[in-house]
């Protein structure tokens, strides 16, 4: 167990990130190079090891935490590198990408910091790696069943990993040209570098699960939806919700207004080797993000390395408080004023945080020659979001990246008609309480990830993953040794006591 009295003899201390000044100047992870030992096992010695460990409630994935708290306070990383695996199958992609909403779960939160709990899922992964723990699994026996997973986004190499563990044949199909969704083109460099998603790939390439790059499963450069179902057991459609909300204003046809999406793609692909510049870049431009997100967040960190003049994030929603309100209590993970690594950087630089919040944007403004030069924004009432008279003002703009969110799965191309999948009252596609797909033509398709849930945490789509996973191999066997964390329908904590278990 932990030092029981570790909580009060030793404060939180979160492993420092690299200079500001250094992270600008290359592309590298904001931890790339930082000595996690031993500072991470005395963090992990301050966790309580409580009765009720919160922590798993605020995961989805329900990870071990104290017990891998434990083992990485006593440096015996290969039992900690276990436990840490028999509940997520990539926990050096959340150790740096999930915001750990098992933190604000932490009970020591209740009237103390809590432990740093991502900062130790980091280390133990990172560490398991450098000790060759990261060995292909594959099944004792095949059990001769085929399933096609349509996506290869978290949701989707989480189910398939799953699934081949199990023993099927299984095909992931993207239709981009590398493998990963918006884990290789989505997320910057800076924030996971593509090595860590690469090794995976490669363990589950040995392991036995097979990819297909280039296929757009019934769209135009891969099979018909249903003829693929037709040719497996079982079908996995884990494709995200790529479905981007635009803004709809005066002005945004002109050039240099784009999807944030595109913008990281771009630049994404310039770290892959694809472009030397980026066709879509921020240098000597005046950049204006438009949305108070990750993306959005993503873009600025972004823009800032690729040279911007400056750099300004637009938030539709009022500042937040330094500390929880009455309607967020613990343990439900909470809406407070928060800084990423990009918001440190560019406040590093500049001097204030590139964000104002509690406006919007009324119009764009365009030179002689069709190009954004300015941007018209209001501020707005906090609730209902209508604009304030006598508010606004004009903003310059060399290129304004639209960072608003996704409404569901995209509606383009066949996969949707081809299966026959219904959507639900959100756009998303419709499903049961154990992932199967409603209103499809044929039974053994099932839906992971985003696709079913909507925008969310990687957290989640792995947890889904797994869980559908477990529905599919119940499916083609009658029963599964699979864990599921989650149920299709399960949301996370909120203050109203509705818990991620629909209770």
């Amino acid at each position: 167990m932990t030092d029981p009295f570790g909580f009060l003899r030793t404060p939180r201390e979160a492993v420092p990130a690299r200079p500001v000044e250094q992270r600008l100047s290359d592309w590298r992870e904001v931890y790339a190079g930082q000595a996690l030992l031993p500072l991470v096992s005395r963090q992990a010695d301050r966790c309580m090891d409580c009765g009720i460990p919160f922590c798993h409630t605020g995961c989805p994935l329900g990870n071990l935490i104290p017990e891998w708290n434990a083992y990485a306070a006593h440096g015996d990383w290969h039992a900690a590198y276990e436990r840490l695996h028999a509940t997520n199958n990539f926990p050096e992609v959340t150790g740096r990408l999930c915001p750990a909403p098992c933190e604000d779960a932490c009970v020591l939160t209740i009237n103390a910091d809590p432990v740093t709990i991502k900062n130790v899922e980091q280390a133990i992964a990172d560490e398991g790696l450098r000790l060759g723990y990261m060995v292909p699994r594959p099944p004792e026996k095949r059990s001769g069943r085929t399933v096609a997973v349509i996506g290869s986004g978290p949701a989707g190499l989480a189910a398939a990993q799953q699934l081949t563990r199990a023993g099927h044949c299984v095909t992931v199909h993207e239709r981009a040209d590398r493998i990963g969704g918006l884990l290789r083109y989505g997320i910057p460099e800076f924030k996971m570098e593509k090595a860590h998603l690469d090794r995976r790939i490669e363990q589950m390439r040995a392991e036995g699960t097979m990819f297909a790059t280039g296929t757009d499963v019934g769209g135009a450069t891969g099979a018909g939806a249903d003829e693929l179902r037709s040719r497996c057991d079982a079908l996995v459609v884990a494709i995200g919700a790529g479905e981007r909300r635009e803004l709809p204003v005066l002005g945004r046809s002109l050039q240099g207004i784009h999807q944030a999406m595109d913008y990281l793609t771009c630049a994404n692909r310039v770290r892959e080797g694809d472009y030397p510049v980026s066709p879509v870049t921020a240098e000597g431009r005046h950049v204006v993000v438009v949305g108070g997100g990750d993306t959005g967040s993503d873009c600025l960190g972004t823009a800032l390395r690729q040279g911007a003049v400056s750099v300004l994030q637009l938030d539709i929603n009022p500042e937040p408080g330094a500390g929880r309100t009455d309607d967020e209590p613990w343990p439900v993970y909470p809406r407070t004023y928060r800084i990423s690594h990009a918001h440190e950087e560019a406040r590093g630089r500049e001097g204030r945080d590139p964000r104002l919040f509690a406006c919007a944007t009324l119009r764009f403004e365009g030179d002689a020659a069709g190009r954004v030069r300015a941007l018209h924004l209001t501020a707005v009432e906090p609730v209902a979001r209508s604009p304030l008279a006598g508010t606004e003002q004009v903003i310059p703009a060399g290129l304004v990246l639209l960072a608003l969110g996704f409404s569901g799965p995209e509606r383009a191309g066949g996969l949707c008609e081809q299966l026959g999948l219904d959507l639900d009252e959100r756009g998303n596609f419709a499903r049961d309480a154990g992932f199967a797909a409603v209103g499809g033509r044929a039974p053994g398709v099932f839906v992971a990830g985003d696709a079913g849930r909507g925008q969310s945490l990687v957290v989640w789509a792995i947890a889904e993953g797994r869980a559908a996973a477990a529905a599919v191999d119940r499916y083609l066997t009658g029963s599964t040794c699979l864990p599921a964390p989650v149920a299709a329908h399960d949301r996370p904590m909120t203050a109203l006591g509705r818990m991620r278990y629909g209770l």
